[in-house]
């Protein structure tokens, strides 16, 4: 766990910002929704793209197997994960870009002294491909005395992930910060949901979801261009 100096954090609203990965910092969504509708169509479990964002965006890959475990009755193949990553990992890296204006509010949060991180269902691997692609990655690589990626939390490192709170609070523990004095910016119920029970303020991105669905787990606020995001953390 790192403390931050305290007058960094006197007179902001926020100690921390938990940023999720997958369609907050980096445009991944209909990627990897689209991968996956389409392979587990291929085993045999018909799955469209609006199935896939309505049933598996946001959550780790554990929700995927139980979910198909439960709507088919049948178990993915070993080999699923593997085979799954391989593909979606090489998209990212042919065609997978930022989210438009992310880099700004993470200059922004920089500048202003506020400590931020990532805390995502996706793997490490899939982390750190996503914002080697996009650039991002310097941005989240540890301060001076801190290890490569001191600021990149997965739900690998907890033992549930979202819409359990595990992961955000376990990102708020390392960071040093309680739980209380984060937000989360998040894209999909899931993520809202878990925020909302770590007990954080959540803003949710309706660049893939419904402002209407986010509002109802219980964000604090909703927005749909992230240039917006820095008024709402005043």
């Amino acid at each position: 766990m790192r403390l931050w100096p305290l007058g960094t954090l006197m007179g902001m609203r926020y100690g921390l910002v938990i940023f999720d990965n997958d369609g907050v910092l980096v445009d991944s969504e209909p990627i990897s929704n689209r991968i996956l509708a389409g392979y587990l169509t291929e085993l045999g479990h018909p799955t469209s793209y609006e199935d896939s964002l309505r049933d598996y965006m946001g959550g780790a890959m554990h929700r995927i197997h139980e979910g198909v475990l439960e709507r088919f009755g049948k178990p993915l193949p070993a080999e699923f994960d593997e085979v799954f990553y391989a593909r979606v990992f090489a998209e990212f890296r042919r065609s997978l870009e930022p989210v438009v204006g992310v880099g700004e509010v993470l200059e922004k949060l920089a500048a202003d002294g506020v400590p931020y991180c990532v805390g995502s269902s996706g793997s490490h691997e899939r982390i750190r491909v996503a914002l080697t692609k996009t650039g991002l990655l310097e941005r989240f690589e540890g301060a001076s005395g801190e290890g490569a990626g001191a600021r990149i939390f997965s739900s690998q490192d907890v033992g549930r992930g979202k819409p359990a709170p595990d992961l955000f609070l376990h990102a708020a523990q390392e960071m040093g910060v309680a739980p209380e004095r984060c937000a989360v910016v998040e894209d999909s119920p899931l993520g809202v949901r878990a925020a909302v029970g770590a007990g954080m303020d959540v803003y949710g991105f309706t660049a893939m979801t419904s402002a209407e669905k986010l509002t109802d787990e219980g964000a604090t606020a909703v927005f749909a261009h992230m240039a917006e995001l820095p008024a709402l953390l005043q």
